[in-house]
């Protein structure tokens, strides 16, 4: 009943509107109070909590994305995949989800994601005649793989939180990745030759192909630094971190594209999005706590094993709880929410943490699309000057082909789990 309690407690006060961090915190806080524990440790628990060589990478991938974002270097990315692919029915289409692809690459953001893209991309699209509210999905649903595409910041938490290899994470997380991109792209193909009249731009000369692909090679070549270092060991993710951000300064000062009015805003928003982020942690570590003398995950974990015998239900029932909280919740809160209380029946049910972490990523990528709080839908919103309505409506088919590639990732878990195995 206790869990019932706290629970209901717990989105009673995110309903109302007050943040995540200060809801988990001072829930948590209530709850140890109550019991008799000393509000000393807490202090302890919040520094404990920050207290993680790992999480240094978050502020550094966040200053990284938002000098790229300042240093329009999304105008070279969509330039490059135009100019190989703009010809093809849906050819605009498939560039900006591979654009999008790239960025995420670098950034591991999806909110820098899709609105560096979208800035460029946009313009673009609605002159060649496709539809505003397909682009809107396109641009929203391209955005979410800066989450699933290593260096991705909401698995670094994951992999705090679970004490996970941060980098068996960032390589599971390939598959699934370009296997959402070879999706996303078939969609716009289709898209494109059934939905209406396009206009098809004309096939690029390998001259062109040659000058938009240098323009970019900088930013391919920063990808490949910080992916390819982190998974042959050449350096820690948050060494990658590191470097990523000192090569993004190199790149966009070197192009001329940075001043110290656009660096010093994009330190400001990287700082405020670090702090949102921190204090997030904290808060959880301390409602984790709470929920772990109060028995919650073990009780958990005693239904789960007396009424689930079967992984593939348990897992349906969880993807069905992660879809409803979705529209409610916005996605990092998802993550310190459900995480603690899901993860000792994983360890029960004999499910891989890692594999799971991906499943429960591209959860949280449903629920940056959709309404009411999918922060990817308002994001894409300010930058396409549309109405939520026309984001909402072009959603949906991305949503379903993330619900599909789940159950590939259930009837195929190599598709996740083959480099992690592999390395």
């Amino acid at each position: 009943m206790s869990a019932f309690i706290i629970l209901g407690l717990l989105l009673l006060f995110l309903l109302l509107g007050i943040p995540i961090a200060f809801v988990m915190g001072g829930l948590g806080l209530a709850l140890l109070m109550f019991k008799g524990f000393n509000p000393v440790m807490i202090p302890q628990a919040l520094y404990s909590s920050i207290d993680s060589f790992i999480l240094l990478a978050v502020p550094l991938f966040l200053l990284m994305s938002n000098i790229l974002l300042k240093g329009g270097i999304g105008k070279d990315l969509f330039a490059a995949a135009q100019s190989w692919v703009g010809h093809w029915p849906g050819g605009l289409g498939v560039a900006t989800i591979l654009s999008c692809g790239l960025f995420a690459a670098i950034s591991g953001s999806s909110v820098a994601t899709a609105a560096t893209i979208g800035t460029v991309a946009i313009p673009e699209m609605l002159k060649r005649g496709y539809e505003k509210s397909f682009i809107m999905g396109l641009l929203a649903a391209g955005g979410t793989l800066g989450i699933l595409i290593p260096p991705s910041i909401i698995l670094i938490i994951y992999g705090v939180a679970v004490e996970e290899s941060i980098i068996g994470l960032f390589m599971a997380g390939v598959g699934p990745g370009l296997f959402l991109i070879l999706m996303f792209s078939i969609y716009s193909v289709g898209y494109a030759r059934f939905g209406g009249q396009l206009e098809v731009l004309p096939r690029a000369s390998w001259e062109e192909r040659r000058k938009a692909t240098i323009g970019a090679l900088p930013v391919l070549v920063l990808a490949a630094a910080i992916v390819l270092g982190i998974y042959f060991g050449v350096f820690t993710p948050t060494e990658a971190a590191g470097v990523g951000f000192v090569l993004a300064l190199i790149i966009t000062i070197g192009r001329g594209t940075l001043n110290w009015t656009k660096l010093k805003e994009a330190s400001v928003e990287a700082m405020q999005t670090t702090v949102t982020i921190f204090l997030i942690i904290a808060g959880a570590k301390i409602f984790s706590k709470a929920i772990t003398l109060y028995r919650i995950p073990q009780d958990v974990t005693r239904m789960v094993t007396e009424n689930f015998t079967d992984v593939g239900m348990f897992l349906l029932v969880v993807c069905f709880i992660l879809l409803v909280m979705g529209l409610f919740i916005e996605s990092l809160s998802m993550l310190v929410i459900m995480v603690p209380v899901l993860y000792p029946a994983l360890m029960t049910m004999g499910v891989d943490p890692i594999w799971f972490g991906i499943v429960f990523v591209i959860m949280i990528e449903c629920a940056l699309i959709t309404p009411p709080v999918g922060l990817n839908l308002f994001v894409v919103q300010a930058v396409g000057n549309a109405t939520l309505w026309e984001v909402s409506r072009g959603v949906w088919p991305f949503i379903i082909i993330m619900l599909g590639t789940v159950a590939v990732l259930y009837f195929f878990p190599a598709l996740a789990m083959y480099l992690p195995l592999a390395f």
